[in-house]
């Protein structure tokens, strides 16, 4: 019995190793909500302020080191109405438009269409992880080539993955729509190796800024504090498909 159940352990963490082992940026597709899906590799990262942003706000600080042991999946654009549409047979969105992101979601419903997909919200620290895709810069590319702000949007959202993407092949993680992630607002803490945020609060932390938002919230460490209740057209959300 010990052999079998060793064996079953040594088969499991073999597995974990491989999936880890995946090259940052390999897609797959969601069969339920029919989203590209694309591999995050584990890794570690400065998360908040970064070097020479002088837009860098209070509630980006301290800068602090976290340790992402898991890789895992993540929606290569924010949730479409299209992908909404097909999950929960309804369209809340004031755009609309199939390949526009969803928008005038709350959180509780961002979070049931992700677990009904097979997945999640991403925690505050994924979300910046994966936004900065290695990179150390305030954003990923030069802003009109990354994003839809208050500068080129023309007051309204714009259809997912016509901006250029970061290095490990994400789209609109920066403008367009904010987008919900799993965790309580609150203060950064000086703890490194965990991306456990607060386990309470009144508000949860949306990131990226939006079609409506100046440069200073168009960043990779920017931060929006909304309660969950809240349904506005700039807010929308992409699910880690687990």
């Amino acid at each position: 019995m010990k052999t079998k159940k060793a064996i079953v352990i040594a088969l499991g963490l073999l597995a974990a190793a491989l999936l880890n082992a995946q090259q940052a940026g390999s897609t797959k597709v969601n069969s339920r909500d029919g989203q590209t899906y694309v591999w995050m590799p584990p890794g570690s990262f400065s998360m908040g302020c970064s070097p020479g942003d002088a837009l860098c706000q209070e509630n980006e600080k301290p800068v602090h080191t976290v340790t992402i042991a898991r890789g895992f999946w993540l929606g290569q654009t924010p949730v479409t109405q299209a992908a909404y549409i097909r999950v929960t047979g309804s369209n809340p969105s004031y755009f609309k438009g199939d390949n526009l992101p969803v928008e005038q979601v709350n959180w509780s419903e961002a979070k049931q269409y992700c677990l009904a997909i097979g997945g999640r919200l991403p925690k505050e620290a994924e979300w910046e992880y994966a936004a900065r895709a290695g990179s150390k810069r305030d954003r990923y590319g030069d802003l009109d080539d990354v994003a839809w702000y208050d500068g080129n949007s023309d007051k309204h959202t714009h259809p997912v993955g016509q901006k250029q993407p970061n290095s490990w092949g994400l789209y609109d993680m920066l403008g367009n729509v904010w987008q919900w992630t799993a965790d309580w607002y609150g203060p950064y803490t000086q703890d490194s190796d965990d991306t456990q945020g607060p386990t309470g609060g009144d508000a949860k932390v949306l990131r990226g800024g939006s079609w409506l938002d100046n440069p200073q919230n168009v960043r990779a460490s920017g931060r929006y504090d909304s309660a969950p209740s809240n349904r506005f057209n700039f807010n929308g959300f992409r699910c880690v498909g687990e």
